[in-house]
């Protein structure tokens, strides 16, 4: 596979710059001086996209972006503790497994995959359960690419005197949030996905209060934010091996994000993105599961043709040897497909790939959509 394709439009892993992929050719000490400095100058600069340098820790930890969540989960919320996890598609069912997994005590309020839920929600759910200590919001729920009102519901978690744990991991980096203005205690990211590095490392931005109350709350050595926090901040040192290529990759990608012109240019390139996906798609004929008003230009979930010779594994291949790696759906009730706008790609790129699209749909005589 060369480098140069395919194009991976999905929501991370995705596509990366060639800057980035050749971050990796070299091999770092994990106690090299060099290697820390890498660290906490990536660490700086995640916390700057937020403004949360005086309100929040970077915490950041080997493996996926779920691994973060579970430690962010497993560290902050005290044993005794109570989640409302609330849920419109898969990523925010995986918060409530990871809650039963861990032992921890929680709620769920879930609406339909193509409805947010909104902020008059949550204050009903916190005024009718005075025992819920945390809720836990997907931003953009990658399920559908559905975007939830987060500043909205942020403001009615503080005002009832509870804290918000953020699934940020298909946002951060492309939608802005400002710690300052958003209350939260955690917000959880990862290196694969709008800041278009490789995967393999996330991290948390957890309130300096929240993590300084955290200790012995985590009901792992490996996953222990408070400790892997002060193990960094007294060392400088990751505490057990550091994925030392990611952060290198990471940090190249960050360089070239902050080049782009930062959150407001990497937004703006997703928007036209998705605009031209959805603008091109539409002349295919192919429908999209979510209105515009709620759509994200992270990833765009779109109805599959009804003719029955489409069959997505075989439309997956033909579309892949044309140069394009697409995504299932992740939906119950329908039968869709996913079409990422994010990574390394470009509107001329959309362009060609929705005509990839067309002309495997035509290969396979699919003619009703």
């Amino acid at each position: 596979m060369s480098t140069a394709a395919p194009i991976l439009l999905t929501p991370g892993p995705l596509t990366t710059s060639a800057r980035t992929r050749q971050a990796m050719m070299v091999d770092w000490g994990s106690w090299d001086e060099r290697f820390n400095q890498l660290t906490a100058s990536v660490c700086e600069q995640l916390l700057g996209i937020i403004n949360g340098a005086d309100s929040h820790h970077c915490v950041p930890l080997q493996g996926s972006g779920t691994f973060a969540v579970e430690a962010a989960i497993g560290t902050l919320v005290p044993r005794d503790g109570k989640v409302l996890v609330l849920i419109n598609g898969a990523y925010g069912k995986r918060l409530a497994k990871i809650c039963e997994v861990l032992g921890r005590s929680f709620s769920t309020f879930e609406t339909a995959e193509d409805q947010p839920t909104t902020a008059a929600d949550v204050e009903r759910l916190l005024r009718a359960d005075a025992s819920v200590t945390h809720v836990a919001l997907i931003h953009c729920e990658t399920s559908t690419g559905i975007l939830n009102p987060l500043p909205e519901i942020a403001q009615v978690v503080a005002r009832h005197g509870k804290h918000l744990i953020v699934d940020a991991m298909s946002s951060f980096g492309a939608l802005a949030v400002d710690a300052q203005q958003v209350p939260f205690d955690a917000l959880i990211a990862a290196s694969g996905k709008c800041l278009e590095g490789v995967p393999g490392m996330g991290f948390v931005f957890a309130s300096k209060e929240a993590l300084d109350n955290a200790a012995g709350n985590s009901h792992s050595l490996a996953m222990d934010l408070f400790d892997q926090h002060r193990y960094m901040a007294r060392t400088g040192q990751w505490r057990f091996t550091p994925p030392t290529h990611v952060v290198a990759a990471l940090h190249e990608a960050l360089l070239q994000y902050h080049e782009e012109g930062g959150l407001p240019a990497r937004h703006q390139r997703y928007a036209d993105n998705c605009q031209v996906l959805l603008e091109q798609m539409a002349r295919v004929g192919l429908r999209s599961f979510l209105p515009p008003a709620i759509q994200a230009p992270i990833i765009v979930t779109f109805h599959a043709p009804k003719d029955p010779r489409y069959q997505f594994k075989a439309f997956y291949e033909r579309v892949k040897a044309k140069g394009f790696i697409l995504y299932p759906g992740k939906l119950t009730e329908v039968e869709t497909f996913r079409v990422g706008c994010i990574g390394h790609v470009h509107p001329a790129d959309m362009r060609a790939a929705v005509a990839a699209i067309a002309e495997a749909l035509r290969e396979m005589e699919v003619t009703e959509i």
